[in-house]
């Protein structure tokens, strides 16, 4: 199973900045999409970038020019780097990921898999 590991939420104040990392781990896999997802408070959770296996981009429109996704796929990691956080950008932050996995060295089949949420606030 793969897993997902978010890291680097946290308060930060109107126009601040911050990086979320997500790293995955789990055996022997390769990953094809990724993106990052927000749940605010009372909200259903959104898209808010994703990034294809060749680096190509997609955001939602009140993030773009402020987000950039990145990916490290030698260190299965994928990035977001925030700036101009604005108040309405407070949520969990999740990211997901999809691709194959492999069991002793033959294809295993298919995952799709959401880490555990990291927490921002912007403060206004």
């Amino acid at each position: 199973q793969v897993q997902l590991v978010e890291s680097g939420g946290g308060l930060v104040q109107a126009g601040g900045s911050l990086r979320l990392s997500c790293a995955a781990s789990g055996g022997a896999f390769s990953i094809n999409g990724m993106g990052w997802y927000r749940q605010a408070p009372g909200k259903q959770r959104e898209l808010v970038a994703q990034i294809t296996s060749g680096g190509t981009t997609n955001y939602i429109d009140s993030v773009k020019g402020r987000f950039t996704i990145s990916r490290d796929n030698a260190k299965n990691t994928l990035y977001l780097q925030m700036d101009s956080l604005k108040p309405e950008d407070t949520g969990v932050y999740y990211c997901n990921a999809d691709g194959r996995y492999y069991r002793g060295g033959y294809y295993g089949g298919q995952f799709n898999s959401w880490g555990q949420g990291t927490q921002v606030t912007v403060s206004s």
